[in-house]
């Protein structure tokens, strides 16, 4: 399993951590800052779950008019562990 920080950009939230597993699925979805009660019920849902699929779901999310959320900021974490991967 591989852990991975992410820095968000334009939310309330400061840091996102989680872990991937060898079949890309997700572990330990922390957010840092932002709405406590939001945020932990999105890493309860998306707790081993396939990350792929839950990076299509919460991507374009949009919190107040911001052009994002820290739903969507995940997804964009996760698009970058996945690339990561590849590389």
């Amino acid at each position: 399993m591989k852990s991975y920080t992410f820095e968000p950009q334009r939310v309330c939230s400061k840091r996102i951590d989680f872990s991937l597993d060898e079949e890309n699925r997700l572990h330990d979805v922390k957010f840092f800052g932002g709405c406590p009660g939001n945020l932990l019920a999105i890493g309860k849902l998306v707790e081993d779950k396939d990350a792929k699929e839950i990076a299509d779901v919460l991507r374009g999310n949009n919190c107040g008019g911001r052009g994002t959320s820290c739903a969507d900021q995940l997804s964009i974490a996760i698009d970058e562990a996945l690339k990561s991967r590849t590389a």
